[in-house]
């Protein structure tokens, strides 16, 4: 049997006979040279970063255009490091999966240090010290940026790293600003902090959370005040913005028995105690696009020669509105709130569904489409059509609802907000005409009832904000519509929760009575999703 680790990789013929592709370099080299040299960090030991980014930088190895690895750290799961990377040598195998079920297996080397940030911030600081550090990046989920609460409040435990200083750091911003305090204090290099989450304006995001911790250490006397003007400026310290794509859905049991059989030991599916699916190989589509703002300071990796687009911040602010509020994001929750209210396993089934399949081109052609600015670079169009013909419908894509459903919360605002926003401030557009958005936030809540749409009790996945949303939904009960009493109206009136407050937006009272719809009893979901598409089917393509 074939082992991933430093000592397995040396059988390459073995490797290449079970058909997967091989580093060309010697990452013992590599691995020594990063080290002492290491010119690229980075946060989030996730399954994308190990699908996407770290297979950019092993393709540039390999092709002979840079001669440094990555060095990860978990800031948060620290499971990760000891159940994936430890045990592997920090190698990993990335599946792609292809919609003719072709599996391409490739042996990916260029992580080549991983870091627990709880136990690792002296080799952190040392890293963030060194001069030849040119990039931060950042794979967090979008609330890993959050610092406040719904209203705007620092909870206890950021209030008391601000309080405690950079010692005291644990939250991913906290640390983030705590390494690049260090990095001031040693050698004040240029730097870019680079995030690669789904959010909009990521790169705002990034930079507003580490200066509202580095201010409050100001307050505290834990620096000066020359440390916030060495992070404002741009030509010392950036915060290019970035649109990320690429459907990296948990391991699959399918992916695990394909690579057992071909030999590869060890390859069991995985949880961590804080819910992370993951194994030694990551699966995902083939699909991608990386559209990042160039602006570098210290310089970085020719990752265009990986297929990375680096263009002006107005086009990846075209780019990513484009993904993440019309053309594929909005999409995906949609399909995850339905998909689990309506008893689906996979994303692709859904597409088989006639009726979700018309809620989604609904809500890409008809409703977001308009508000799409073309950002020249790929036609919008064909990235919707692309999403719902080839990358949604792709069987061999084990992503599943339940997945996609996590940390809802944080996404709504994004997601549907800056349509909504959008329909609001345009003259010749109107929220009236929006049927597919109300549905989805409506269903959203019906969703956290924890009641499916047959009536039998369904998981809710995880959500920072789930337990005051429980709260605020105290009293409703799914099959009984007489038991709404106004439990929605605080939260649709949130403008923090939803981007706009939606009663101002003229859709309050709409979501409101779509969600008693949904209350009335078995297939209540299911009917009401049905008739209201029936009485508005415009499709727009």
């Amino acid at each position: 049997m074939l082992q991933l680790n430093r000592s397995g990789l040396e059988r390459r013929a073995d490797w290449e006979a079970a058909g997967v592709g091989l580093p060309a370099y010697d990452y013992a080299a590599l691995s020594a040279h990063t080290m002492q040299h290491p010119r690229w960090l980075h946060f989030g030991a996730g399954n994308i970063f190990r699908a996407y980014i770290a297979r950019l930088q092993h393709q540039l190895l390999n092709e002979g255009k840079t001669d440094v690895g990555i060095v990860v750290v978990a800031p948060y799961d620290y499971e990760i490091i000891e159940k994936v990377y430890r045990p592997h040598d920090n190698l990993a195998l990335v599946a792609a999966l292809r919609a003719d079920g072709e599996i391409q297996v490739e042996l990916v080397a260029s992580i080549t240090e991983a870091i627990r940030a709880d136990a690792g911030m002296g080799r952190l600081r040392e890293i963030a010290g060194a001069r030849d550090l040119q990039l931060i990046s950042l794979c967090i989920t979008e609330k890993g940026y959050a610092l406040t609460d719904i209203d705007g409040r620092f909870p206890e435990s950021v209030r008391q790293e601000m309080e405690k200083g950079p010692d005291g750091a644990k939250h991913t911003m906290s640390l983030v600003a705590a390494l690049m305090l260090e990095r001031f204090r040693t050698c004040a290099a240029p730097v870019a902090l680079l995030s690669l989450d789904n959010c909009s304006r990521n790169g705002e995001k990034l930079k507003n959370a580490v200066l509202t911790v580095a201010r409050a250490w100001v307050e505290k006397g834990f620096a000066g005040g020359d440390f916030i003007a060495w992070l404002e400026d741009g030509k010392r310290v950036s915060f290019p913005w970035s649109m990320i794509d690429k459907i990296t859905p948990r391991p699959s049991e399918s992916v695990s028995d394909y690579l057992t059989k071909k030999g590869i030991e060890g390859m069991d599916l995985l949880v961590t105690a804080k819910g992370t699916f993951l194994a030694p190989f990551v699966n995902a589509e083939v699909p991608e696009y990386l559209v990042v703002e160039d602006d570098f300071p210290g310089g970085r990796p020719p990752l265009e020669d990986a297929g990375v687009y680096f263009v002006d911040r107005d086009t990846v602010n075209s780019v990513e509105r484009m993904k993440v509020t019309t053309c594929l994001n909005p999409l995906h929750t949609a399909l995850a709130l339905f998909g689990c209210l309506l008893g689906y396993s996979t994303i692709a089934s859904e597409m088989k569904d006639p009726v979700l399949k018309a809620l989604v081109e609904r809500i890409g052609y008809v409703e977001g489409m308009p508000v799409v600015t073309n950002p020249g670079i790929f036609s919008p169009e064909e990235f919707l059509r692309e999403v719902l013909e080839e990358r949604f419908p792709n069987p061999f894509i084990p992503d599943t609802p339940q997945r996609i459903a996590t940390d809802t919360s944080q996404k709504i605002p994004i997601r549907f907000g800056e349509t909504i926003k959008a329909c609001v401030k345009r003259p010749d557009l109107s929220t009236e005409s929006l049927t597919g958005i109300p549905l989805v936030i409506a269903a959203w809540f019906r969703y956290l009832l924890g009641v499916d749409d047959r009536l039998r009790p369904m998981e809710v996945s995880g959500d920072p904000m789930l337990p005051e949303l429980r709260k605020g939904l105290e009293g409703v009960t799914a099959g009984s519509p007489g038991s709404y009493r106004g439990q929605l109206r605080p939260f649709l009136s949130n403008a923090s929760l939803f981007g706009v407050d939606l009663y101002a937006a003229g859709l309050g009272e709409k979501i409101e009575s779509l969600f008693v719809e949904m209350l009335k009893g078995e297939n209540a979901v299911s009917n009401t999703l049905t008739e209201k598409l029936s009485e508005n089917p415009e499709r727009k393509s």
